[in-house]
């Protein structure tokens, strides 16, 4: 292993109900064609939070992304040190980015051919979220204004792994009183229009499962 590090990013979002993530595909050798994730070599002259942040504005082009230090990966296999960031950012702001067109959102279901070791990356992260997701404030993150119950639903099933019975869930997430009825409804869709809320300020963390 040599002296250099790099700082990898992996950013989950909201998307039709679905988490995603964001890729770039590596145009060079080795793994030309294959996918990774957003990376940079180290920058010593600032802070490891800024050089993860200089990721996702600069290099990306995201805004109002949630970034947190996960682990360290240091194997002796590895050519050089890497230090993973989680991000997290609500849909609202991934539409109002102007993010690099390198970079592509695909579901944690379908994870493409990856370079180097960042499978392993993801799949680290993808369990580390959903322990984080139990977290109320940290699902506030990627829901900081106008939410459904089913597209809450939908993110719990898809990251716990089952199907989760719709009239229980609504119950207990209604009688948690983390949120609020906004009056709304999201008109324009198929189907009945389900009601909008949003969740009450300076909440408690608070586990959900």
């Amino acid at each position: 292993m040599n002296d250099k590090i790099e700082i990898v990013v992996n950013v989950f979002t909201i998307q039709k109900g679905k988490v995603m993530m964001l890729l770039s595909r590596k145009k060079t050798e080795p793994y030309k064609g294959y996918w990774m994730l957003p990376t940079s070599i180290f920058d010593e002259n600032i802070t490891l939070d800024d050089n993860a942040k200089e990721i996702v504005c600069e290099q990306i082009g995201l805004k109002n992304v949630y970034l947190e230090q996960e682990k360290t990966y240091s194997d002796m296999n590895r050519k050089i040190l890497s230090i993973s960031f989680l991000g997290l950012v609500d849909s609202v702001s991934v539409e109002i980015s102007s993010i690099n067109e390198e970079y592509s959102w695909f579901s944690i279901d379908s994870i493409p051919k990856m370079a180097f070791d960042h499978e392993e990356v993801i799949k680290n992260d993808i369990n580390v979220l959903k322990n984080k997701l139990i977290d109320v404030n940290m699902l506030k993150k990627l829901f900081p204004s106008d939410f459904t119950l089913p597209e809450i639903q939908k993110l719990y099933e898809q990251v716990l792994g089952r199907t989760l019975d719709r009239r229980n869930f609504r119950k207990k997430f209604i009688n948690l009183d983390l949120i609020e009825d906004t009056g709304y409804k999201n008109e324009g869709f198929n189907g009945r229009p389900a009601k909008l809320y949003k969740f009450k300020e300076n909440i408690d963390k608070r586990n959900l499962f």
